[in-house]
């Protein structure tokens, strides 16, 4: 049996003040959320633009299916690379996943039909499922608890500035003229190459998450990586750390306890975390993926155009995790998450009848849309916070992983494929059923977080849930009425 350790690393991490620091975390790792939106956006706003035939020829069935691939992927990549990043380490994960995006988007670019487009689709999925698993755990154990809500909102909601980015360039290169449809969308799909070679540099700037080197028993590792972190920022006075934990070190947690963890102690999280997770990935995957569909088939927009709808949806999206973000921490987690869930699905219900009844142009459905996602972006990217800070230390990376997959897989790799098959009937009302399904999710998943929901606002992790290793007089202490 490995020997104690009792260590305040934790503490000293959560009171550390903002600095240059947490910028670089949240640039050299948020940069994952931009590279998904960049792909989604790119795989929308092409879409129509891949079924004409000096594209690659593909049918409305196909743009939908190739859609499922990419998400398919990233449920794959999402469990095998969660499992790896608990057992090696958050590092050397978050610089496999990328190198595996940067190789994947690139033969994207490169695709000549529609079997070989869905493979390396598949192959990016992959990559950003992988990302998210490594990412996520990584930057809530580096940010500090009392501001942790808000930047985690704010960095699942760059997803929109990779979807702005992926919008403007197929503005320029679609509707400018100035190259050919054929050489136009291979060369839309290069820009997430060339952002990963940049930012995959910045990546080396970042330590292993010291709560990781902690629990794996390295816990001298981990003093370092703490210890230079506050000595960047010896301008401010630090107060004494809050607490110290007391844990006995493993090397890895096995598959059967980290099922017991999640399926059986945790149930009641785990079914709030998959309600959650799946009701965000169908509303959001039915709607972003055939985005492009909708607005060329109901509404004969050109499909060169339809990035000059896009490029004002992505900013507003940004914008609501943005500006709602800080209330997350002060209000609370479970009283936004279930206003924001509630009304996104409210508000989509609305539109979607309106839509049916055909009292929208293509510019008034394209203002309802950004009104809605300025809301359901916030509600989205609360899913991602609440599964990465509600499960043990040990399996967090395995736990993100797990109800991304799960959510993705049930609310979302159907979803695009189902959209299309909606949308190629040419009817409205077969449409208007499919988005009041995605609205009946969201207000579902509303309910069960009133119900259920967490209270992990300005927490240290650890009081959140207590570490698997985590001794049991240590555990008994900081047990509170969360659980």
């Amino acid at each position: 049996m490995a020997a104690l350790i009792e260590s305040d690393i934790p503490a000293r991490l959560d009171r550390l003040p903002w600095s240059r620091f947490h910028w670089l975390v949240v640039i050299a790792l948020g940069i994952t959320w931009v590279l998904d939106g960049l792909e989604v956006t790119l795989a929308g706003a092409l879409g129509a633009v891949l079924k004409r035939p000096d594209a690659l020829g593909l049918s409305d069935a196909q743009v939908g299916a190739s859609a499922t691939f990419y998400l398919l992927g990233a449920v794959i990549g999402a469990l095998g690379f969660g499992y790896a990043t608990d057992r090696l380490g958050r590092k050397k994960l978050f610089t496999v996943t990328l190198l595996l995006y940067l190789s994947a988007t690139a033969l994207t670019a490169l695709s000549w039909n529609f079997f070989s487009y869905a493979l390396f689709r598949a192959l990016t999925g992959a990559g950003i499922g992988g990302e998210y698993s490594a990412i996520n755990s990584a930057i809530d154990e580096l940010i500090p608890a009392r501001v942790r809500g808000r930047v985690d909102l704010i960095i699942n909601g760059s997803f929109w500035i990779g979807a702005a980015i992926g919008a403007a360039a197929s503005i320029g290169l679609l509707d400018t003229g100035i190259l050919p449809i054929g050489i136009a969308w291979r060369l839309a799909f290069g820009i997430g190459t060339v952002l990963g070679l940049i930012i995959i540099f910045l990546r080396h700037a970042i330590p292993e998450s010291p709560r990781w080197l902690m629990i794996h028993g390295r816990e001298r590792e981990a003093e370092a990586v703490v210890g230079g972190i506050e000595t960047r920022i010896m301008s401010h006075t630090l107060p004494p750390p809050r607490n110290r934990i007391r844990i006995c070190p493993r090397t890895h947690t096995p598959l059967h306890e980290i099922w017991q963890a999640i399926f059986i102690r945790h149930r009641r999280r785990s079914l709030l975390g998959l309600a959650l997770m799946s009701s965000q990935a169908f509303f959001y995957n039915a709607i972003f993926f055939t985005y492009a569909l909708v607005l060329v088939k109901f509404y004969a927009l050109p499909a060169q155009k339809v990035g000059l709808y896009l490029f004002p949806f992505a900013l507003g999206n940004f914008f609501g995790p943005l500006l709602l973000g800080h209330w997350f921490d002060s209000v609370g987690r479970k009283q936004m998450i279930t206003i924001t869930y509630a009304l996104s699905g409210v508000l989509l219900a609305v539109s979607g009848w309106l839509f049916q009844q055909g009292l929208l142009t293509a510019t008034t459905q394209a203002l309802c849309w950004t009104v809605i996602f300025f809301v359901a972006s916030a509600a989205a990217s609360s899913a991602y916070l609440t599964v990465s800070e509600i499960f043990p230390l040990e399996i967090r990376g395995m736990a993100i992983a797990v109800f991304y997959a799960a959510g993705t897989f049930v609310g979302g790799v159907a979803a695009p494929y189902i959209f299309g098959l909606l949308i190629q009937t040419g009817s409205r009302t077969a449409l208007l059923w499919g988005y009041m399904a995605g609205a009946f999710f969201m207000i579902g998943a509303a309910v069960i977080e009133a119900i259920i929901g967490i209270k992990a606002e300005r927490k240290e992790l650890e009081e959140i849930t207590a570490p698997l290793s985590a001794v049991e007089e240590n555990v008994a202490a900081r047990r509170s009425v969360l659980n």
